[in-house]
């Protein structure tokens, strides 16, 4: 059953559902969350909300890269497509194609 917490991220109250038993993780990831957002502000002065985040998320994204350069590479390769996607995929067009070219003939040969 989903819990129902509150945090308060750079003065803010924000009233969030975890399921049972995340509680402790999602205080912790809001303290981390509420730090680099006052980092920001501290570094960049007034900022809107929504640009107060964006600069918290892009400071929490650099610790990250910064601690596993390996994060960086990852976040910058995208993962291969999967096979069978691609199949699916390709049977589609190879359809799409067959009823093109049915519907051409027809229209050609009324």
């Amino acid at each position: 059953m989903a819990s129902l917490i509150d945090l308060t991220i750079a003065g803010r109250s924000y009233q969030v559902a975890c399921r049972e038993g995340e509680e402790d993780n999602l205080r912790a990831a809001a303290r981390l969350v509420d730090g680099k957002s006052r980092e920001a502000l501290a570094g960049l002065g007034t900022l809107s909300e929504a640009r107060q985040f964006l600069f918290a998320s892009l400071l929490l994204a650099d610790q990250l890269i910064d601690k596993s350069p390996d994060a960086a590479a990852a976040a910058a390769t995208p993962a291969p497509p999967d096979p069978a996607l691609v199949e699916r995929a390709e049977a589609l067009a190879n359809r799409i194609e067959m009823l093109a070219a049915q519907l051409e003939s027809e229209l050609a040969n009324p």
